[in-house]
């Protein structure tokens, strides 16, 4: 009797190996850290952004506009819970996106403004601050290319066939991706005009 159970438990571990159920394990371990690296590297930018809002006010208080729209980003940010859950909700994803991207895009307004300011861009603790962030963004787009990468894997095996079986009977589905924001607008070629050429 105990030769046809060990037997039996030896069939459904080799089973349960070849099934990819530990393949499942390892990609979703994968995609929820290279999820953390990508809110680590988020946090670390919203960690930038009061010393340059600070910096800036120092030297351009009149650029009122700019310091608080970079200022309200930073807050709807601040407001969504980052959670390695978010990266399996599609819509909330999409949310956290659109909410990075307005900070990103009030970021580079604020950075416009500063060149309009010879003594801001002359300031020490302002060019360090600009490279910090200049740095945080090149993680930001390594950290990004990385989970993009482990969800690929991870979805990869969840479609995959025996594994997509293993994956129905333990609940793991594909997960969300980041995105383009605005893919009609990237695939549309942009519209060059040289104009004409003068006559000599």
């Amino acid at each position: 009797m105990n030769l046809r159970l060990l037997a039996l438990l030896s069939l459904v571990a080799a089973l349960l190996s070849g099934c990819g159920y530990n393949t499942f394990q390892a990609l979703d371990e994968q995609s929820k850290a290279s999820w953390s690296e990508v809110l680590n590297q988020y946090q670390r930018r919203a960690d930038l952004v009061p010393n340059l809002v600070n910096t800036v006010k120092g030297y351009a208080a009149h650029e009122e506009k700019v310091l608080t729209e970079v200022t309200a980003a930073r807050a709807r940010v601040g407001s969504l819970q980052a959670t390695p859950e978010l990266a399996n909700d599609p819509q909330a994803l999409a949310r956290f996106q659109q909410a990075q991207g307005e900070l990103s895009s009030a970021l580079s307004r604020l950075l416009v403004v500063s060149e309009n300011y010879p003594q801001l861009k002359a300031d020490a603790g302002f060019r360090d601050l600009q490279a910090q962030l200049e740095g945080t963004e090149n993680r930001i787009t390594v950290a990004r290319n990385r989970y993009i990468k482990a969800i690929q894997e991870y979805n990869t095996a969840v479609r995959s066939f025996p594994n997509n079986l293993t994956a129905m009977a333990f609940g793991y589905s594909p997960k969300a991706n980041f995105s383009v924001e605005n893919e009609q607008a990237i695939s549309t070629a942009p519209k060059v005009d040289f104009g004409t050429v003068p006559a000599k």
